[in-house]
């Protein structure tokens, strides 16, 4: 039998670590955002649908296009068109266009 458990707007997450608000979370493949912060060992919350702004790169053919699928860099903390091999894990996809110089790409998240 099949059970709602939540919406699944957001996903109970629990940190090992105090977490910052507006933080991205990576668990394996599930890449979510700390709407507020999280102290470590209780019980928040990360959401994993909706429009936020992710950083990015900047200079030239940083460029990323709307409609573009982008990944997590955690390394790096930005946003990337780039799976790096799998290494970056998916986002989203850019609803807005970010030019070479933005420092942000807007992206809607999608599991």
């Amino acid at each position: 039998m099949v059970m709602l458990i939540q919406r699944g707007d957001s996903v109970d997450y629990t940190p090992a670590a105090d977490v910052a608000a507006g933080s991205v979370v990576v668990q394996e493949d599930l890449v979510g955002v700390a709407g507020r912060e999280i102290k470590a060992g209780q019980l928040g919350a990360l959401a994993v649908t909706g429009v936020y702004e992710f950083p990015k790169a900047t200079g030239v053919g940083s460029a990323i296009p709307a409609g573009a699928k982008l990944y997590w860099d955690v390394a790096e903390a930005v946003a990337k068109t780039d799976s790096e091999a799998g290494a970056n894990k998916y986002l989203g996809k850019a609803v807005k266009a970010a030019a070479d110089a933005d420092a942000v790409v807007r992206a809607r998240l999608s599991q």
